[in-house]
């Protein structure tokens, strides 16, 4: 007779059903919570107690979480990033310096489904953020402080009002031969390029007012091929430059290549992940510098016999990075012998 067909248990995981098995309980006495983060509640899970409840988000309810929390001594906090709800809640666990990390949602979807939860619930997502707290053990990062956070809002309105621009430029190239449309097309392109004149200066004052910011970006603007957008984008989404190593920072961004082997097969290696708002502004800057920077021009034409043009310019962007990452670290303007 063949097996009984497998189902989804209560939890989340496939399978069939097994009221006599228990979850293991971790020998040590490490407390590792999960947080699932919604618009308006948040569903916390606790290991190894099991212990699992709800509050809502806000903040009151978040000072009554973090005081809980507090008390549990937790090793590790892990919540899913969600667009930007968990920043209230992961302000305030690490403001009272708990261990909180928020972690990517497809590295955690992914950890998920290799440990057989299938479904998805808020719920069971928890669950899975606490067993990934667990195992995984993510290192905490410090929450960039008050005036990185600005400048990465303002970069992000900046790329969305480019983004917005764009389309409608494109509206009125393809435009109906009506007056009245081609009117409110161009209307809109001059209210959003006043909006994009204005964000400009913003950042522009932002950087001007903070000491380090005025010279870490004196330093990136003097390598030949790095502009303001370029700089700007560096300073508000990649505050980790010049602090940690080359590899790292090459996964950060995600300009590293990674191995794709498996016994005697040897794949191509392919770029993937990282911040891509980085990636992109950093792909042009490279186009720029392979024509205007000697070292990286002189490093192109070397390594660009025998491989496909996209992948000599991901090289190209990696040596820049790698550049820039240097010369952050010391504060040391370019010179084209210092890469050599």
């Amino acid at each position: 007779m063949p097996g009984p067909r497998a189902r989804i248990r209560k939890d989340g995981r496939s399978g069939v059903p097994n009221p006599s098995r228990k979850e293991p309980v971790s020998a040590t006495k490490e407390i590792f919570v999960g947080i699932d983060v919604s618009k308006a509640r948040l569903d916390i899970h606790v290991l190894p107690s099991g212990e699992a409840w709800g509050t809502d988000n806000q903040p009151e309810a978040i000072k009554v979480l973090v005081a809980k929390l507090g008390s549990l001594h937790p090793s590790v906090i892990v919540l899913e990033a969600t667009g930007g709800l968990e920043r209230r809640v992961l302000a305030a666990l690490l403001a009272a310096s708990l261990p909180a990390v928020a972690m990517n949602p497809r590295q955690v979807r992914d950890f998920a489904k290799g440990m057989g939860y299938l479904a998805k619930t808020d719920a069971i997502d928890a669950r899975v953020l606490a067993l990934f707290a667990e195992k995984a053990r993510p290192e905490v990062r410090p929450l960039p402080d008050a005036q990185t956070q600005e400048l990465e809002a303002l970069m992000v309105r900046r790329r969305q009002v480019v983004d917005m621009l764009t389309a409608e430029k494109n509206r009125l190239s393809s435009a109906p031969p009506s007056k009245r449309v081609v009117r409110a097309i161009r209307k809109t392109i001059s209210c959003l390029e006043g909006q994009l004149e204005d964000l400009d200066k913003d950042i522009d004052n932002a950087i001007r007012e903070s000491p380090a910011w005025r010279q870490k970006d004196e330093v990136l603007q003097s390598v030949p091929g790095v502009g303001r957008v370029l700089s700007r984008t560096i300073l508000g989404h990649v505050p980790e430059l010049g602090t940690i190593s080359k590899k790292k920072m090459a996964v950060l961004v995600g300009v590293a290549p990674l191995n794709c082997d498996s016994g005697k097969y040897r794949g191509q290696r392919h770029c993937w992940g990282g911040r891509t708002e980085v990636r992109n502004v950093l792909y042009m800057a490279t186009l720029a510098a392979i024509q205007h920077n000697p070292v990286i021009k002189a490093f192109h034409d070397r390594i660009s016999a025998g491989k496909l043009p996209k992948v000599a310019i991901v090289a190209c962007m990696h040596k820049l990075l790698t550049i820039l990452n240097a010369m952050v670290r010391s504060y040391s303007r370019w010179s084209p012998a210092l890469p050599a």
